[in-house]
């Protein structure tokens, strides 16, 4: 089958067939043009009174689908938009293969319709190139990333999709099984445990595009179901898998869109990161670095600074240059309600013009004001935005609006793109909600050999062997060295607070396997839907994702999830409480 773009002006006096979608039809005193779309693009036809196939021309409506013969010939009028724009196809013979109805909306990237009609009307919306486009480009990324991995002796196994329930992170999507009665399976979160019984059993070098399940909270570079290209090694210590990792995405980048990715990559520690941009996802694109005030405010007479600086908080800062004047107080007013929404308790704002004026600037000495002239670089026409709270508050709000702003002052190019390294993670977070410390990563991610001896007495130092790959802000790949030694597994499952009973329970299979000879190992895998987003410039996952899920976690095109019939929950020894 050949599409549109097979041909361009070196095809002319070619006879071609053509099948394809009717655009548009346009009939010019009787000479009718109709633009034929296919997934590669447009193709112009003309059809003269003369021609046969005229009367059926006629009669053809927008997304009917034909099959067209004839010759091509170069155009009188070049069309320099698209990619067949030298050319036309002088039609001989046209086959209607099918009608269609009146559409829900134009098929088009300029449409206008709500992304829930097009959602609805899914196997539509895919006929628009700005969807299809980002499939041939999804496509692409699966290609070059099999190629590259398959030269590097990497072997791709499926691993099952019917698991054994092991939540330590977020929910699991559960399936009841119909032979065994009261007992569920698990859909993988991820190939976790069974990639890493693949280097027990020797396999060495595995990857597999897999599909995976989360039943969290989503947003829009989330999906319940996600695919990741997953990786991992036997014999390798960070720097080996980071290595492999970053060639594979220069090797991506150079292959979709022709950009050659300078190596190695930056490296930046956690800590850093957030202590710098208030993101352990850093996005590199532009400055306004997170600028620490504490010490300049220690012995400030302004009350509610001393209140922060006296309970254990900090008073950080971000400078936006040459921006005072974008900003009105109704533009702060928003800015404070956004902040407000990653729980900061306000915003403090000071313009630096003739003189500093701003929420608290009549409330500060000479001596802060100078410092902060000092501190921050501050000239004719720059605006602070300060908050003060404890220390994750006041860093992931900073961090927040930090984004916010360099996105409404067009401070990021549009083909810009920064890659690092976030490594030494902790090991741990605390939970609020189970009111405990969890796994920052997994329970099988391998402290760092200095840190073992942490695990179970000092969980708020415990540092990782962890490592993030970050692309334009966004997490695009992260993985670890994992524990092989079957002592400090257990001291993980202790300081996760699992009894004997549960840790038999939840990964008893596991456990016997890293008693029999398991080797040094490591991976990592990248979100594939997230990386095609990233290389198609588009901000919505569910632009690169062929059949997706609504915020909900609904398919509103199969209308699913559905209610079952009450049979099906009966052979399952189900039954739904209302």
């Amino acid at each position: 089958m050949n599409l549109n773009t097979d041909y361009s002006i070196k095809n002319v006096g070619s006879e071609v067939t053509l099948n394809g979608w009717v655009q548009k039809v346009r009939d010019l005193g009787g000479v009718i043009f109709i633009d034929l779309r296919d997934r590669s693009g447009l193709m112009q036809l003309v059809v003269r009174p003369e021609s046969k196939c005229h009367d059926i021309a006629t009669t053809l409506k927008n997304e009917y689908v034909i099959k067209v013969t004839g010759k091509i010939v170069a155009r009188e009028k070049v069309n320099n938009n698209i990619p067949t724009g030298e050319i036309e196809i002088e039609v001989s013979d046209i086959v209607l293969l099918n009608k269609s109805l009146d559409l829900p909306f134009e098929i088009s990237d300029a449409t206008t319709a709500l992304e829930d009609t097009r959602l609805k009307y899914r196997y539509l919306d895919l006929r628009r190139s700005a969807i299809s486009s980002n499939l041939i480009t999804r496509h692409k990324i699966t290609l070059a990333v099999r190629n590259f991995l398959d030269k590097e002796r990497f072997i791709e196994v499926e691993t099952p999709v019917l698991c054994k329930s092991t939540p330590e992170g977020a929910r699991d999507y559960l399936v009841p099984s119909r032979v065994n009665k009261g007992k569920f399976y698990a859909l993988p979160q991820s190939p976790q445990i069974f990639k890493q019984l693949l280097m027990v059993g020797g396999i060495e070098r595995y990857f597999q595009i897999a599909k995976c399940f989360r039943d969290e909270d989503l947003r829009a570079d989330r999906q319940p179901e996600f695919t990741q290209i997953d990786i991992e090694m036997s014999f390798v210590d960070e720097d080996d898998v980071m290595d492999l990792a970053e060639r594979l995405v220069a090797h991506v980048f150079k292959e979709i869109k022709g950009i050659d990715i300078k190596l190695p990559l930056m490296k930046m520690k956690y800590d850093d990161a957030i202590k710098k941009y208030g993101s352990d996802k850093p996005d590199l694109r532009f400055g306004m670095e997170i600028e620490d005030l504490t010490d300049i405010f220690k012995n400030t007479t302004i009350g509610f600074f001393r209140d922060i600086i006296d309970n254990g908080g900090i008073i950080n800062a971000i400078v936006a240059k040459n921006a005072a004047d974008k900003y009105s107080r109704k533009e702060i007013d928003k800015l404070t309600d956004y902040v407000k929404t990653y729980r900061a308790s306000g915003l403090v704002y000071l313009k630096f013009e003739e003189e500093m004026t701003g929420s608290i600037a009549k409330n500060l000495t000479e001596e802060e004001k100078n410092n902060l002239i000092n501190r921050l670089g501050l000239e004719k026409n720059d605006i602070v935005f300060i908050i003060g709270n404890n220390y994750s508050i006041t860093k992931t709000s900073l961090g927040a609006l930090r984004c916010k702003l360099g996105k409404d002052l067009n401070l990021i190019g549009a083909n810009d793109y920064k890659l690092l390294w976030v490594v030494d993670f902790p090991s741990f977070e605390w939970s609020e909600e189970e009111g405990r410390f969890m796994a920052m990563h997994h329970p099988f991610t391998s402290p760092k050999d200095s840190d073992v001896d942490k695990l179970l007495t000092d969980k708020a130092n415990c540092y990782s062997k962890a490592y993030d790959i970050v692309i334009n802000g966004y997490e695009a790949g992260g993985g670890s060295i994992r524990i092989h030694d079957q002592e400090i597994q257990q001291k993980m499952f202790e300081a996760l607070e699992l009894t004997p009973e549960q840790i038999r329970e939840k990964f008893g299979f596991f456990v016997d396997a890293l008693k029999y000879g398991t080797p040094p190992h490591g991976g990592l895998a990248f979100g594939l839907d997230r990386l095609v987003m990233l290389l198609t410039g588009t901000e919505n996952i569910r632009d690169v994702i062929a059949f997706p899920k609504t915020a909900s976690a609904s398919d509103l095109m199969s209308e699913c999830p559905n209610v079952v019939d009450n049979a099906q929950l009966k052979e399952l020894g189900i039954k739904i409480e209302k």
